[in-house]
């Protein structure tokens, strides 16, 4: 069973990431919304800190709730509809 826990938040705040705490290594790693307002990030266990700290946060989702989002319009990578 998959324990990862995703946040949607405004890439405004990326720079309050601690990139330490979350699964993704740096603000070059991160998958942004269609229109670049929105990303994610995943963690495992308690809400690290510099996520809990976010003001503009969606979530948390699990990774099926995740999936389900990312097939929506603002998250598809191109006009296929393929992620």
């Amino acid at each position: 069973m998959d324990t990862k826990q995703y946040i949607i938040f405004a890439t405004s705040e990326l720079n309050q990431i601690d990139f330490s705490q979350v699964y993704e290594t740096s603000i070059d790693t991160v998958r942004l919304s269609v229109n670049g307002l929105k990303t994610f990030v995943k963690y495992s266990g308690d809400m690290p800190s510099s996520v809990a700290s976010l003001t503009t946060k969606e979530g948390p989702y699990t990774h099926e709730e995740i999936g389900l989002i990312l097939q929506n319009y603002p998250w598809k990578q191109n006009p296929s509809g393929s992620l």
